[in-house]
C-alpha cells in the first residue's frame, strides 16, 4: 500500500572509495539517478592499518551539494577519516557515510574527527581482530567483488 517518505531534492554527490565502493554505486544510483559522481582511490596498509590517497577526482560545487561517500567495509575507521578529510578540503560541508558493514571502533573513529557526518549501515559487527579485520566480517571486500582473493 502506500508509504510516506521524502525526496532528495538537492544535488547529490556520490563518491566511491576505490576500488571495493564501485560495487556499491549502481544501486545508489538507482535509488538517485540525477547524482553526480567523484571517486577516491584509498589504499589500507596492512601492517600499520594506516590509508594513504592514490586518486582523486571530484566535481565541482561540493560546497553546496549532499556528499554520500560509499565504502563497504568501515574497519579502523582510517579509509573512512581520509577520504572526509579529503572531502572537507575539496569543499565539502554536507556529507555522509553509507557502508555495508561496520565495527564500533571505526564508528568511534569517524565520530571522534566528524561528529556531523552520519554514517548508515545495515549492522555493526563485534569488533576488530588483532589484523584490524572486522570479525566476523565479510573478508577483502573488494577481493571478493572482483576475484582477486
Amino acid at each position: 500500500g502506500p508509504a510516506r517518505g521524502r525526496g532528495v531534492t538537492g544535488d547529490v554527490v556520490v563518491v566511491p572509495v576505490l576500488r571495493a565502493g564501485l560495487g556499491m554505486l549502481d544501486a545508489v544510483l538507482e535509488l538517485i539517478p540525477g547524482a553526480r559522481v567523484g571517486h577516491l582511490g584509498l589504499q589500507r596498509d596492512e601492517t600499520t592499518a594506516v590509508a594513504s590517497q592514490y586518486y582523486s577526482k571530484l566535481p565541482k560545487g561540493l560546497r553546496d551539494s549532499y556528499v554520500l561517500m560509499i565504502d563497504p567495509m568501515l574497519a579502523t575507521g582510517g579509509s573512512a577519516v581520509a577520504g572526509l578529510d579529503l572531502l572537507y578540503r575539496a569543499g565539502a560541508r554536507n556529507v555522509r557515510i553509507a557502508c555495508i558493514v561496520a565495527a564500533p571502533e571505526g564508528i568511534g573513529v569517524v565520530e571522534q574527527r566528524f561528529p556531523d557526518v552520519h554514517i548508515y549501515t545495515p549492522v555493526v559487527d563485534e569488533g576488530l581482530n588483532a589484523h584490524k579485520f572486522i570479525v566476523p566480517g565479510l573478508g577483502d571486500f573488494g577481493d571478493r567483488l572482483y576475484g582477486t582473493l
